[in-house]
């Protein structure tokens, strides 16, 4: 994807199939399609407990998992990247195996309190041994993920949710 063509053939042929080429009129990319995290949504990505993960094989065969770990989970390393720990899990490396043969990743974050979100879609790499520990101290393996594309989305069909208090842990 290139500074002038911001929509894949896919995406321009499911716009002129339904006519919406006229609403992505070249203000309204600038407006809703950026390169990088606008100052103003760094500290809310930098503060999300958890999001969602999207990624693929080299088939395109796609996985999306929850990511989660409550704050501190995503360090913000610049406008243009991000990172997250790897925490043990099931051993199936679902999300990792497709990263080693994919790279492309789609990251959603959800604020449930305000129904805010942002769609972050980028190249991820994963660190190991002190490269990982210098970002996380405790992680044995970080992904680090080099922003493409960054979508804000509105908050019309996002359910409110209120935080709960769980008997063995504080308020999420």
């Amino acid at each position: 994807m290139t500074e002038e063509n911001y929509f894949h053939q896919g995406e321009q042929n499911a716009q002129q199939r339904w006519n919406t080429v006229d609403v992505w009129d070249q203000a309204r990319r600038k407006q809703l399609l950026w390169r990088m995290i606008p100052d103003e949504f760094i500290s809310r990505v930098a503060a999300a407990p958890f999001f969602f993960l999207a990624t693929s094989n080299s088939q395109g065969e796609c996985d999306c998992s929850f990511k989660g770990g409550g704050p501190g989970l995503i360090k913000i390393l610049s406008p243009q990247q991000f990172a997250f720990p790897d925490f043990s899990g099931n051993g199936a490396f679902m999300s990792l195996g497709n990263i080693l043969v994919n790279p492309q990743v789609g990251c959603l974050f959800i604020d449930f309190k305000d129904g805010g979100r942002l769609r972050i879609n980028g190249r991820a790499s994963i660190f190991e041994g002190s490269k990982a520990s210098d970002l996380f101290p405790l992680a044995n393996r970080v992904v680090v993920v080099d922003i493409e594309q960054v979508v804000p989305n509105c908050n019309q069909h996002i359910p409110r949710l209120a935080p709960v208090k769980d008997s063995n842990e504080e308020e999420v």
